[in-house]
């Protein structure tokens, strides 16, 4: 008894030691590396900006090609967006595609699946209870209207998105260099 007594104080002052050797080396690590960021900007809401970093696909629209055309951002400068198969200057960029980065599509795309979700478990169950006390497949006409308008508002918010980033007075691009020193 005495003998695991020992070896849990022992691993207890262990793990103590790697907390507090592990808090103190935090802020020594955490130092902020310099940060390129391509920002899409509406208004001066900051919860309405997206940022696009070195590594990512972007979908954009220039004014040299008519069609959206996806590539990888490589690098980005004070004058130009460094591309894995071209350059670009961001006056150039007339669209940009942020199907994919908006944060209001996932919030859209999360109440859709809720209210899909929500009729079709609404009229499984209620199916499901019927056979199991009734024995045949009945469905009461509140839980039909329900379920009905709980799937038509699913269905009815499936095709709403923000699907493109146009430039113009109030929509702006611009290239962040963040360096600290």
């Amino acid at each position: 008894m005495k003998q695991i007594a020992s070896i849990t104080k022992q691993l207890g002052t262990v793990l103590l030691t790697l907390l507090v050797i592990g808090l103190m080396a935090t802020p020594l690590l955490a130092q902020e590396q310099p940060r390129k960021f391509l920002l899409l900007k509406r208004g001066s809401n900051q919860k309405s900006q997206i940022r696009f970093y070195p590594g990512e696909d972007i979908t954009y629209k220039s004014k040299k090609i008519g069609y959206f055309v996806t590539d990888r951002i490589v690098n980005l400068d004070t004058e130009y967006l460094y591309l894995s198969e071209n350059i670009l200057n961001p006056s150039d960029i007339v669209a940009i595609d942020i199907r994919a980065k908006d944060p209001r599509n996932r919030t859209l795309n999360n109440l859709t699946n809720l209210s899909l979700g929500a009729g079709t478990m609404a009229i499984a169950l209620e199916g499901i209870n019927n056979l199991y006390r009734q024995g045949k497949l009945q469905f009461s006409p509140g839980v039909v209207k329900t379920s009905a308008i709980l799937l038509g508002t699913g269905f009815g918010l499936l095709p709403l998105r923000y699907k493109t980033f146009t430039l113009s007075d109030k929509n702006k691009l611009q290239l962040v260099l963040l360096e600290i020193e």
